[in-house]
């Protein structure tokens, strides 16, 4: 698979809930816990499929424009990397750092956060049919073994 970009992880981001988000420069993940410390292991309903999220951040900077923080779309890890179906299809793994993440069926496709602080445009450029397979809003993941992740560690196919 022929990227042509940098395949580096650019931002990662700790969901606290309310809103509320951390940057840090690396972190943990494991199979039971996700993302150590962000709010997927502390909710009711966790779906083992949208346990990690993974954004372009070249479609997230565009998203922000100097508007929001590179963080606002509250996803696990802005990464430098060709999200698409052909690029990446379910099933496909990738190895972030020393963990290994595992590309979900389930669709991520944006909610009411990501109306608020991007717009109704935005959501429905992201979602619209001519874009879904590019999967602009980003992909969900499950954790397949665990390890830490830094900025500017290396996305490659596992």
């Amino acid at each position: 698979m022929t990227q042509g970009r940098g395949r580096e992880v650019v931002l990662i981001t700790i969901r606290l809930g309310d809103g509320r988000h951390e940057t840090p420069d690396r972190v943990t993940l494991s199979p039971e816990g996700g993302v150590h410390g962000d709010r997927w292991a502390l909710g009711k309903r966790k779906d083992p499929d949208a346990q990690v999220t993974l954004m372009d951040a070249r479609v997230a900077r565009l998203l922000a424009s100097g508007a929001a923080p590179l963080h606002a779309a509250g996803d696990n890890f802005l990464v430098d990397l060709d999200l698409s179906i052909d690029a990446l299809p379910v099933g496909t793994a990738l190895r972030l750092g020393s963990a290994v993440v595992e590309v979900s069926a389930t669709p991520h496709t944006g909610c009411k956060k990501f109306v608020d602080r991007f717009g109704r445009a935005a959501l429905d450029w992201v979602n619209a049919s001519t874009n879904r397979a590019l999967r602009l809003r980003g992909i969900n993941c499950r954790v397949r073994s665990g390890g830490e992740v830094a900025v500017g560690d290396t996305v490659a196919v596992a």
